[in-house]
């Protein structure tokens, strides 16, 4: 890339961002946002920034992208319930559902799926279809799938899993030149370390 050719790229994806795409990103920072705060508001973030990709994405022939979209929506339904449910019969001072943990064995059981699972649709992208760094991409997919029900199930350590995610993104837009969902991405990495810090201290005050 030539110099200042990263402002330039920048400056020309946000001259041809639909309207529809600005109110997708501003509800996808929004739900983020507000999930820190264990906002319930998060979850009708989610769904509406989610529809509007799904529009967006199956207008423009992205088959996978649309289905990954309805995962999505369901996870934002499913979210929106769990929060409000208790746990084990407690609930926390909002009268939600309080942040739970997991354990190592359940952490390492996740991570060997979502590895499995990657490395299996890695190759059967990579040998079937000319998909760009197909190991990537997968994933960042499969794991995103895994670290949204961790949200939807209040787990305290999805916004680690959010980090690495989102690392790992960054690196594949710009591989890309998609600059503008790499900026993206990184503001959402800012967004993960603070809900991170949030969630450990109020579960730290409710545990105690």
């Amino acid at each position: 890339m030539t110099e200042g050719g990263l402002p330039e790229h920048l400056a020309t994806a946000l001259a041809a961002m639909s309207g529809w795409e600005l109110i997708a990103v501003v509800l996808g920072v929004a739900y983020l946002l507000l999930a820190v705060r264990e906002s319930l508001w998060c979850w009708y973030a989610a769904f509406a920034g989610t529809a509007i990709s799904l529009y967006l994405f199956w207008q423009v022939g992205l088959v996978m992208e649309s289905a990954l979209q309805v995962y999505y929506l369901a996870m934002a339904v499913y979210g929106w319930w769990q929060w409000q449910q208790s746990s084990q019969g407690q609930i926390d001072d909002e009268g939600q559902r309080p942040i739970s943990r997991w354990t190592l064995r359940q952490h390492t059981t996740a991570i060997s799926a979502v590895v499995l699972v990657s490395a299996l649709s890695g190759y059967l992208l990579a040998r079937y279809t000319d998909a760009a760094m197909p190991y990537l991409d997968s994933f960042t997919t499969w794991g995103a799938i895994l670290t949204t029900w961790m949200v939807a199930r209040k787990v305290l350590e999805n916004w680690i899993y959010w980090l690495v995610i989102d690392g790992a993104s960054i690196y594949l837009y710009i591989d890309r030149e998609l600059y503008l969902f790499s900026l993206l991405f990184t503001v959402y990495l800012v967004i993960v370390v603070a809900g991170f810090w949030q969630w450990l201290h109020h579960y730290r005050a409710t545990a105690s």
